[in-house]
């Protein structure tokens, strides 16, 4: 039996990754992840306060908190991807995604976290576009799942983030 939820809470379906992407895949990964601020912006723009307040599945999040979450996210993982890149395989810090999206920074105006992930998705792309080949396979280790992540991996699964949190505002705009 699926679950009914599952198509509401992966939208585009789940994240799935095979190792040994093109360096055309990985160029359009890291587009995806540029352009990201942009379109999250035009998907909201037209919402009202309201609108930002209704959740996209029961117990989910609404989409003011999934503009908040996608701030909170990027930010770590740019911070992820610099350690990885300045250290040996180092341990990631795993965070309460859930919780942090209940603090009071995560009630206030969207606008505050689209001004930040516009500079920080800048930022991110221009360092991810100056990676060579061996960068891609430098990784890091993630207590919380008990897995290494190649930064490979690491950019698939950050530009499907981009998609997938896209895809939630698109089930409350009924697109």
């Amino acid at each position: 039996m699926t679950d009914p939820l599952f198509e509401l809470k992966f939208p585009i379906g789940p994240f799935n990754f095979k190792s040994g992407s093109s360096d055309k895949q990985k160029a359009e990964w890291i587009r995806t992840i540029e352009n990201f601020p942009s379109k999250l912006e035009a998907a909201i723009a037209s919402m009202t306060k309201e609108e930002l307040e209704v959740p996209y599945r029961p117990q989910g999040w609404n989409s003011r908190q999934v503009v908040h979450h996608c701030a909170d996210s990027h930010m770590n993982s740019f911070i992820r991807l610099k350690l990885t890149l300045t250290e040996e395989k180092p341990a990631i810090r795993p965070y309460f995604e859930d919780r942090w999206a209940e603090l009071p920074d995560s009630k206030i105006p969207v606008d505050v976290s689209l001004a930040l992930l516009k500079a920080l998705h800048e930022r991110w792309a221009i360092l991810l576009r100056t990676l060579e080949e061996d960068d891609w396979a430098k990784t890091y280790y993630h207590p919380e799942h008990g897995t290494v992540f190649t930064l490979e991996e690491y950019l698939a699964n950050y530009a499907w983030h981009c998609e997938h949190h896209l895809g939630h505002i698109g089930l409350v705009r009924g697109v």
